[in-house]
């Protein structure tokens, strides 16, 4: 089963790129015929060196990971890249919905011509007009995306039922922030906007789930720094994602939570006391699985004496892969992150299409599975993250601010 898991992620790789070049090769060409077609010498040669540049500076930001990141260095590099990859997403979805409404009008021109129906010029019309909006709505959307979406801060409110919860705390509130990624596309007054919603919620604890930068090049002092404002009786407790791990901040992000007087739980518990009665806080890091680098076996590994069998328990663990394990470890309730919804969501009729489904069932809000052998359920969150990360937008899944309310099962 692991084989074909494998194999079937190996196979959407590779069509990924293959469409990548049919798409890419499509537009580029296209636009090199119209161009050629110019008979004013002077535009067509200035529009034609702006195409090689144009493809240049794809290429460029395509591959700028495998060369070391050096166009994100340069000056306005960055916005480059965010341009490219805007565009890297518009375009292969304009691209298939012109090719959809192109093979609809092929399909209506066979018919036609087997019934010997006369050409209908308004028909006609009517599949090229429809082209030329299934390519548009694409680019608007991820104009969109950039300019609005990523911004627009939702607070997601939701009532937990929490198996062995006592009575005392029903009603608990906890705000929970997962992946930040503070850089370019993330400034630091944007992670102070939403701590300042949060705190708006007035939570009893605050907690972090991980990916405070994307890379070493992220001010990850600022973000954190803005994080300890942060406002909850309990105090403000965080985990590490899978982006401190390739930014090699793991470390720096506990040391950075304990200068602002905060806990970053690596492998670790703490027991909390509220209205006489103890919750037990888990955090551990990046749990690894399948998608990334990393010793093979169960998530989880070593826990066994973190969990308590007298209070209920919370579990921070960025990777929402971890709820299976942590369900038939007993843990009553775990907060994931890692997904950011997909970032991007495409509902067609009652069907919702993510990116997430490629590398989680788990993409984003409340999930339940059995509990051990007790009977009882076990309970999952997954936020759908604050900021991006590949492509800086969002389309149908807003950043959020979760507020979890705790409620006796």
């Amino acid at each position: 089963m692991k084989f074909m898991m494998i194999a079937l992620r190996i196979g959407i790789f590779f069509s990924f790129l293959t469409l990548l070049y049919l798409t890419q090769r499509f537009w580029f060409m296209n636009a090199w015929r119209r161009i050629a077609e110019i008979r004013d010498p002077s535009l067509r040669n200035a529009l034609q060196i702006t195409w090689v540049c144009a493809l240049i500076v794809f290429v460029l930001a395509f591959f700028d990971p495998l060369f070391g990141h050096l166009l994100s260095k340069v000056g306005g590099g960055k916005w480059i890249i965010a341009a490219a990859r805007l565009w890297l997403v518009a375009s292969i979805f304009a691209f298939l919905g012109l090719q959809l409404v192109q093979g609809v009008g092929w399909i209506y021109g066979l018919f036609a011509s087997s019934a010997s129906e006369p050409i209908n010029e308004s028909r006609r019309n009517f599949f090229r007009y429809a082209g030329y909006v299934a390519g548009a709505v694409p680019m608007v959307a991820a104009l969109y995306g950039f300019v609005a979406g990523r911004l627009k801060y939702r607070v997601e409110r939701v009532e937990v039922p929490i198996a062995n919860l006592p009575k005392e705390l029903d009603g608990l509130k906890i705000a929970q922030l997962s992946d930040i990624h503070i850089g370019d596309y993330m400034p630091r007054e944007q992670v102070r906007r939403a701590v300042d919603m949060a705190n708006g919620l007035k939570p009893d604890l605050a907690v972090i789930t991980g990916d405070f930068v994307s890379n070493e090049f992220d001010p990850l002092g600022d973000c954190i720094a803005e994080l300890a404002r942060l406002s909850a009786p309990l105090g403000t407790w965080g985990c590490n994602g899978n982006h401190e791990i390739y930014a090699n901040a793991e470390a720096s992000a506990q040391a950075l939570f304990r200068q602002h007087g905060m806990k970053l739980l690596r492998q670790e518990n703490v027991e909390l006391d509220w209205r006489g009665k103890k919750l037990n806080l888990i955090g551990v890091d990046y749990q690894r699985d399948h998608m990334t680098r990393g010793p093979n076996g169960p998530m989880l590994q070593g826990i066994e004496p973190l969990i308590s069998r007298e209070h209920p328990n919370i579990l921070l663990s960025h990777n929402p892969n971890s709820f299976h394990r942590a369900a038939e470890m007993g843990i009553e309730l775990s907060l994931a992150g890692h997904t950011h919804g997909g970032q991007v969501k495409v509902e067609i009729v009652d069907h919702s299409f993510s990116p997430a489904r490629l590398i989680t069932d788990f993409v984003a809000g409340l999930y339940h599975l059995p509990m051990g052998e007790t009977g009882k359920k076990a309970a999952l969150y997954v936020n759908r993250g604050l900021g991006t990360f590949g492509v800086p937008l969002r389309i149908g899944v807003l950043p959020e601010i979760t507020l979890l309310t705790l409620r006796t099962a």
